[in-house]
This record gives C-alpha cells, sequence and structure tokens, in this order.
C-alpha cells in the first residue's frame, strides 16, 4: 500500500509538470515558425518528447505496481527500465536529426529573428524550470523518471543555449548562433541519452547494482559465526533501486541452518538495503573438502580457511 501511495504521489507531479510544457509546447512551435529558428523548433520537438517521456513515465509507473503474475513471476517491475531505455534512445535519435539540419543550416543560414527567439526562450526556461521543479519531486531512484527528468533539464540547458543563440543576433546579426546552439543541444541529448541506455542496461544484464560488490558481500557471509562456505552468490538489479540475491550457503555441522539463514537475510537487509533473498541453507557433509567442485564462480570461506 506504501509503495501504491507513493507511486500515486510521482504520477500526480509527473502529470503537473506535463500540463506545464504542454501549454508552452503550442506556442513554441508557432514562434519558431515565425522566427525560422531552428533552435526554437528543435526546443520545440525537444519538448513533445519531453512531453511524450512524462506521458510514458505516468504509463509506465501505473504498470510497474501491477503484482506479479502468470509467467510474470517478477511482476512487471522492469517496465521502469523499459521506459529509461527508451527516453535513451529517443534522445540519441532527436539528437542525429537536430545535428545534421544544424549543419545544413551552417552551411545555408537562414534569416532568424533574434528578438523572438529570446523572449520565447526566457520564456522557456521560466517553464522549464517550473516543469523541472515539479518532476523532481517524484522518486528519482527510478529509471522511469530518472529518464523524464533528465529530458526535463536538457531541455533546460536547450533553452538557456538557445537564449543566448537569439542576444547574439540581436546584437551581431549572426545568424550562424542559432544552428551553433542547436549543435550544443544535440550534444546535452546524446550524453545524457547515453546514460540512460546504459543504466538500463545495467537492469536488463542483471549486473550489480552499482557501488554494491559482490564479493564483499560474499566475504561478509562468511564470515559469520557457523557459515563454513557460500558460493553461487549472486545479486542483480529487479529495477532501478531494488536488488536481489541468491546465494548457496553450507554451514558447520553444528549450526542451526534456520537460525543462520534468518541471520544473514537480517544482516543483508540492514547493511546492504537487499530485501529480496533467496538462500540454500545446508549442513556441511564430509564431502565437501572446502573447495566445492560443482560451485559456479568464486567460493566465499571464513578467514583462516
Amino acid at each position: 500500500m506504501e509503495r501504491r501511495a507513493a507511486g500515486r504521489a510521482d504520477r500526480r507531479w509527473l502529470l503537473a509538470a506535463l500540463a506545464v510544457l504542454a501549454a508552452f509546447m503550442v506556442g513554441e512551435v508557432v514562434a519558431g515558425l515565425l522566427a525560422h529558428s531552428l533552435a526554437l523548433i528543435s526546443d520545440a520537438v525537444h519538448l513533445l518528447t519531453d512531453a511524450a517521456a512524462l506521458l510514458v513515465a505516468v504509463i509506465a509507473s501505473r504498470i510497474a505496481e501491477r503484482p506479479a503474475r502468470g509467467a510474470f513471476t517478477y511482476g512487471f517491475a522492469r517496465v521502469d527500465a523499459l521506459s529509461g531505455q527508451a527516453n535513451g534512445i529517443t534522445l540519441l535519435l532527436l539528437a542525429a536529426w537536430i545535428t545534421a539540419e544544424a549543419i545544413r543550416r551552417l552551411i545555408d543560414p537562414p534569416d532568424a529573428a533574434g528578438g523572438v527567439i529570446v523572449v520565447v526562450a526566457g520564456i522557456g526556461v521560466i517553464v522549464n524550470v517550473v516543469a523541472t521543479r515539479l518532476a523532481a519531486r517524484a522518486d528519482r531512484r527510478s529509471l522511469n523518471i530518472r529518464g523524464a527528468v533528465a529530458h526535463l533539464v536538457t531541455d533546460l540547458w536547450a533553452f538557456v543555449a538557445t537564449f543566448a543563440a537569439g542576444v547574439v543576433i540581436m546584437a551581431t546579426g549572426w545568424t550562424r548562433a542559432d544552428p551553433i546552439a542547436s549543435l550544443i543541444i544535440a550534444v546535452l541529448m546524446i550524453t545524457t541519452g547515453v546514460k540512460l541506455i546504459r543504466d538500463a542496461g545495467r537492469v536488463f544484464l542483471e549486473a550489480a547494482p552499482a557501488g554494491m560488490d559482490p564479493m564483499l558481500i560474499g566475504s561478509d557471509l562468511a564470515a559469520r559465526h557457523g557459515v563454513a562456505q557460500v558460493h553461487d552468490l549472486h545479486v542483480w538489479e529487479l529495477t532501478a533501486g531494488e536488488a536481489a540475491l541468491s546465494a548457496h550457503v553450507l554451514v558447520d555441522q553444528v549450526g542451526d541452518c534456520h537460525e543462520i539463514g534468518d541471520a544473514l537475510r537480517a544482516q543483508l537487509a540492514a547493511e546492504y538495503g537487499i530485501e529480496h533473498v533467496t538462500l540454500q541453507v545446508d549442513h556441511v557433509s564430509s564431502r565437501d573438502d572446502g573447495h566445492c567442485a560443482d560451485a559456479h564462480g568464486p567460493v566465499h570461506t571464513p578467514p583462516g580457511r
């Protein structure tokens, strides 16, 4: 229930940001066409992707709350990563289009109305600050929400670059400042897009969460009193900010498997924040020579063994 309540609050902030952006986007498209400004039009296109990213984030947040069922035994939490990856790919595709168009306009620059660009971009900075602050109130651990906020932040810097281009055009008449601002926007979009795709890739490849060392975790578990060996240890992300762990634990002949298993689960939750834990806990047998030849991956043993 707590997770659902947090999800509803996140969606309210995202929808508020979406309403602010949609209202401004329409006006910016009209202004960009009237001023013959690629920077304004590219900002408007980016705003459209911002709006789409926010809408997708709202839908993905709702889907991710669905309980596990049927073949989806882990539920739908990784819709969060799918949404983040989609946002990253969209940013890269738009950056490619803006770069190509900017290069064409650098070669053959059209007339651009600097005054209109300055006014619209100035309003855009204010609007984007408001939208970004609204969206940033949602849970930033989610890749889905991080992707939506990333769109807004890059667009904020894009408006700043566009505003600067408009000032240059007004002061000097140098219209190539407009496509140069567009290239700056494209670089920001590429940087953000690559990071989102990389972070989503870590989730899909089931890498350990960033900053979490599986070798250290295995050593800590093996150091617990009564534990003889830990192997087949796997740590991965179910979704951004939510880790899972599985391992095979061998305990001394005199140890209590249930008691040690419960203690290890409590240790993982307290020290590493890992609550989705699957442990197979068995007594060590006379056949186990401390190497466990059938184990997959590193074998962790207590210090001194």
